[in-house]
């Protein structure tokens, strides 16, 4: 895990947080919690000995981590805080932190949850219904999910989708997939899901840490949602 030479350094971005995939093998955001609080993860030896930041070996070092809320919908709802590893570069000051593959930057929901959400209302889409209020009604109602935020979860889905379209098209066959005129976002999301081999009736869930996987290791970036160094200068 590097910083990028191609992106600005992090003061003139006026962030001085930055947030990089932790790509992990962890089957839930519950094991990984598990995991980090029995200090059965080797942050170091991920990160390597090259600061992230400014280059330098041996530049930075832990610190105390942060909490923050996860809530999953599948197959149960379940919300609980759990740890994020931080850590400091010496030279430059610079805090950064390794957000688990699991989650997406400012959103509490897991990416599980999310597109879990997301082919429930793909399916009510494919019957004719209206997909967010379809996948609403399916989801635990103590899951707070109402049919306007799946609204905001397609449009993010479908930002990254189209961000990330010329990487993955590298290794998925997304030739016919066009920007729907028509403004048809189930419509433009759908061909990504078929692209993918993601289906509801399917265990779809290692299908979707592939493709999270795949795009961090080519890009160091996050698929979905944008980390704290880039949202001064992007829209989420």
């Amino acid at each position: 895990m590097v910083w990028q030479p191609k992106d600005p350094p992090p003061g003139e971005q006026g962030s001085r947080t930055i947030q990089l995939p932790y790509l992990n093998r962890f089957e839930s955001i519950w094991e990984y919690e598990k995991a980090f609080l029995a200090d059965r993860i080797d942050f170091f030896s991920y990160i390597g000995p090259t600061c992230p930041i400014c280059g330098t070996l041996h530049c930075y070092r832990q610190i105390t981590p942060y909490w923050r809320y996860a809530i999953e919908l599948f197959p149960c709802f379940k919300k609980k805080r759990v740890p994020i590893a931080r850590f400091v570069c010496r030279r430059d000051r610079v805090t950064f932190s390794l957000l688990p593959i699991q989650l997406i930057p400012y959103l509490q929901y897991t990416a599980v949850a999310v597109i879990g959400a997301l082919l429930l209302g793909y399916k009510c889409w494919q019957m004719g219904q209206r997909g967010f209020f379809g996948a609403m009604i399916v989801l635990d109602p103590y899951s707070n999910v109402t049919a306007w935020l799946i609204v905001c979860w397609l449009q993010l889905v479908l930002r990254g989708f189209r961000r990330a379209h010329p990487v993955l098209g590298r290794f998925y066959d997304l030739s016919g997939l066009r920007s729907s005129e028509r403004g048809l976002a189930w419509e433009e999301v759908a061909g990504y899901i078929l692209a993918f081999g993601w289906k509801p009736d399917i265990a779809w869930v290692p299908l979707l840490f592939k493709l999270l996987h795949l795009y961090s290791r080519q890009t160091r970036q996050f698929l979905f949602g944008t980390a704290s160094q880039q949202r001064l200068s992007n829209s989420y």
